[in-house]
């Protein structure tokens, strides 16, 4: 009899737990939701995107209605419109306990500015990706001009990278490479702020110090790009205080193996 008992109780219990959370759910599912927090995340200087105008964003769209109960907020939906921005890297929505929920944003770093053929500008930022420009938001980047047929939208990096056929037509992979390595190298970040490409799809650096230029050549792997730019430095380094900044108009480092100057 008592293990019956017990039993009843412990069915009684649950049943009233079940009805307890049923209730407390439903009133949660009726709140009116407050308005999310959003916390962006970027690393150095350039922030293209605030949280005003990502609220303006959301609420043109009609995410951010009034009088948003809990039980209509789709996270997965929120999440899916802030991904389509290309400044956003990656995005999570999540809901508190109660009115509260929250937006994570971490936003993509910009490293080159690529101006086209097509009269075109965006980004690329530090894992191949094209960030569209804004007109509230610059970022001090080194700057790529002149014969440049990628467009925006044409593939990113890694999609020219693993293709032998858009590595042949492509030159977003080669402007990866140079300034990917110049935004790591402090040096060359504070030496090298303009690069253009010719009709021979070879790259001429435009430095901001001395009135020289630097003939730099193709850019087709990442071990040439090392190989030319550790050469560069031992010149710029060894030779050039002896010789003067001023002393030679062109550089060239295109040729396997030396540095060819001329003078001006």
């Amino acid at each position: 009899m008592k293990k019956w008992l017990k039993i009843s109780l412990i069915v009684l219990f649950l049943l009233g737990l079940g009805v307890l959370i049923f209730f407390v759910k439903r009133e949660e599912n009726r709140q009116i939701l407050s308005k999310p927090e959003i916390f962006i995340q970027v690393k150095g200087e350039s922030a293209f995107l605030t949280k005003n105008e990502l609220y303006k964003r959301l609420d043109l769209a009609g995410l951010l209605p009034k009088g948003l109960q809990a039980k209509n907020l789709d996270p997965n939906k929120v999440e899916k419109f802030i991904l389509k921005m290309s400044e956003v890297k990656s995005v999570r929505v999540y809901k508190k306990i109660g009115k509260e929920w929250n937006i994570d944003v971490v936003l993509r770093v910009p490293i080159a500015r690529i101006f086209n053929s097509f009269n075109e500008t965006y980004y690329l930022d530090a894992e191949g990706y094209k960030i569209g420009t804004s007109n509230f938001h610059t970022a001090r980047v080194l700057v790529f001009n002149g014969n440049i047929q990628d467009r925006l939208n044409n593939e990113n990096v890694t999609q020219i990278i693993n293709n032998n056929y858009l590595k042949s037509i492509r030159k977003l992979d080669d402007m990866y490479r140079i300034s990917n390595y110049v935004c790591k190298d402090p040096f060359f970040h504070s030496l090298v702020s303009q690069v253009f490409v010719n009709e021979q799809n070879e790259f001429i650096f435009v430095p901001l110090v001395g009135d020289q230029i630097i003939e730099f050549g193709t850019a087709i792997s990442d071990e040439e790009v090392d190989v030319k730019f550790k050469k560069l430095k031992v010149f710029y380094e060894q030779a050039m205080p002896y010789e003067g900044w001023n002393k030679y108009g062109v550089i060239m480092i295109k040729y396997n193996g030396q540095i060819v100057c001329k003078k001006k």
